[in-house]
């Protein structure tokens, strides 16, 4: 698909860059992007996410309590083929990071940008806050962003060259999209929104459209299914979640200014410029079905309350939009060398900030810094705010101690109570640890009964012999004859998770682990 978008379309080629120049802009940037992936991505440690989506991956399923399957599926291939290494790890994160700019770029020549567009268009998803933490960290979102601009790629294709079969390739893209993170749904909606308020409407006369849909439907039906089978975890976890205040609720005015915050201070004059080159002006009117689908996305999430970075996947369209917008600008007052100042001033920002997002410092070197020169990113969990550090980056901390203090106490049981003595970790975050870290220290595999780790269920223990962390005493002298304290995990200035006290609980009150799992489902 790639190729055909540098071919010739409705827009003609002299009032577009042209395909060498496109090719060299995207290799440029993206060798860039690939350079601060290897430069960074193994400096500090694995994530919490991560580790959980190591332990899905030794449990391949058509879904998760948290998520579809597929990030499970590209952490399995990579551990297959590259190892378990944090750069192995994280590699295909990098890569989309790469293809999200490449994609980004080809929009904007799509809509007829010429030179400074696509540098500008490809240089705002390279150096926009929420994108320069994209290829350091494997997690949804890295796929996400990308699956989002592909078909928004396709529809700026479709426009361009009336070729239905782009709507094929938009029901795969967006298929592989609900089977990467449910939030697509919006895109969706906004999508549909935008051809219905716009002459496109008539493509839902014609098969093609629907055929695309048929598609999406048909990749999203394994997880469907799994959804439906185990009465909709997701939804339960939702509504768990909202119930419990967890979440950090956002008023419409914090909500927009993270928005801002996120895709960048500095990078606000492009999307803005986008949106209003899509919504009002002749030329940008052609694509207005994206700027439709743009507003849909940040309304639905503002009204739903959702996590600042929700809408964030809609942003690089709008880039590419804005990349436009401000050439054609520039052009018609001819000093196009304010964009190349601008673009000056859009990488001095992101050198800035940038330390706040990829690990360029030390831990000590980085507080310093934002001591100094920066303010600690919003948090997006009330249990983030008791970190001094970013939570991509305290959630990286405290995990190996919390493994050698669980180890310590094991080494306490006989090796007769070992055969039946479980480890019962309270989150997925340790119990993530655990699993990965475990085994050098003779751990066996966890058990927890939160989110995914749930359903892995108690196996074959009985109960009557069990390592457990973090929780309350008095619950645990509920369910056991004898509860012994054994110690506590080391301290870690740094992480979310640490101090994590351990008891070796002996003698069940509650008949088996099996009769008792039902009761303990954690899902928030």
């Amino acid at each position: 698909m790639a190729s055909q978008a540098l071919q010739s379309s409705s827009t003609s080629v002299t009032e577009r860059a042209s395909a060498a120049y496109t090719t060299f802009v995207i290799a440029v940037l993206g060798t860039v992007k690939f350079a601060l992936y290897l430069a960074f991505s193994g400096r500090y440690d694995y994530f919490r996410d991560e580790l959980y989506y190591i332990a899905c991956s030794h449990h391949l399923s058509f879904g998760y309590v948290d998520q579809p399957p597929l990030i499970a599926v590209a952490v399995w291939l990579e551990r297959m083929l590259f190892g378990e290494s944090l750069h192995a790890l994280r590699l295909f994160a990098a890569l989309s990071g790469i293809a999200l700019i490449a994609l980004t770029v080809l929009i904007a020549r799509e809509m007829g940008g010429r030179k400074l567009a696509l540098w500008l268009a490809g240089i705002s998803v390279m150096a926009g806050p929420i994108f320069l933490s994209l290829g350091y960290l494997i997690t949804m979102n890295s796929f996400e962003h990308v699956l989002w601009a592909a078909c928004a790629y396709c529809v700026v294709r479709y426009i361009n060259t009336r070729n239905p079969h782009y709507w094929l390739w938009f029901g795969l893209w967006a298929g592989m999209g609900l089977e990467t993170k449910y939030a697509i749904t919006v895109f969706g909606v906004g999508i549909v929104i935008g051809l219905l308020l716009t002459s496109e409407r008539k493509v839902f006369l014609q098969p093609w459209i629907w055929l695309g849909g048929a598609i999406a439907l048909l990749i999203f039906l394994p997880n469907l299914l799994w959804n439906i089978h185990y009465h909709w975890p997701f939804v339960e976890l939702m509504h768990n979640i909202r119930a419990s205040g967890r979440d950090v609720v956002l008023s419409p005015l914090q909500f927009l200014a993270q928005q801002i915050l996120l895709a960048g201070p500095v990078l606000a004059p492009v999307w803005l410029a986008g949106i209003l080159w899509l919504m009002f002006s002749h030329d940008g009117g052609r694509f207005r079905v994206l700027g439709w689908t743009f507003l849909t996305v940040v309304i639905v999430f503002l009204v739903l309350h959702g996590k600042n970075y929700y809408s964030m996947p809609a942003y690089p369209m709008a880039f590419a939009a804005g990349g436009v917008a401000v050439e054609r600008g520039l052009a018609r007052i001819k000093v196009p060398v304010i964009g190349y100042a601008y673009i000056v001033l859009i990488l001095v920002g992101a050198a800035w900030v940038a330390p706040m997002l990829i690990p360029v410092f030390s831990i000590d070197h980085y507080l310093a810094y934002q001591k100094k020169w920066l303010f600690k990113p919003p948090a997006a969990e009330h249990s983030h705010e008791r970190s001094p550090l970013p939570q991509t980056y305290s959630d990286q901390f405290g995990w190996e101690e919390i493994v050698q203090a669980t180890a310590y106490a094991y080494s306490e049981l006989t090796p007769e109570e070992r055969k039946d003595c479980a480890v019962f970790a309270q989150d997925y975050g340790s119990a993530g640890a655990i699993d990965f870290f475990g085994p050098k220290y003779g751990l066996p595999k966890v058990l927890s009964a939160h989110q995914s780790y749930y359903l892995w269920g108690p196996r074959n223990y009985t109960g009557n012999c069990m390592v457990i962390l973090a929780d309350r005493r008095e619950r645990m002298e509920e369910l056991f004859e004898r509860v012994e304290y054994i110690t506590t995990s080391a301290p870690n200035p740094y992480a979310l998770e640490q101090q994590l006290p351990i008891y070796i609980c002996r003698g069940a009150k509650f008949g088996s682990l099996q009769k008792l799992w039902p009761s303990i489902k954690k899902w928030n």
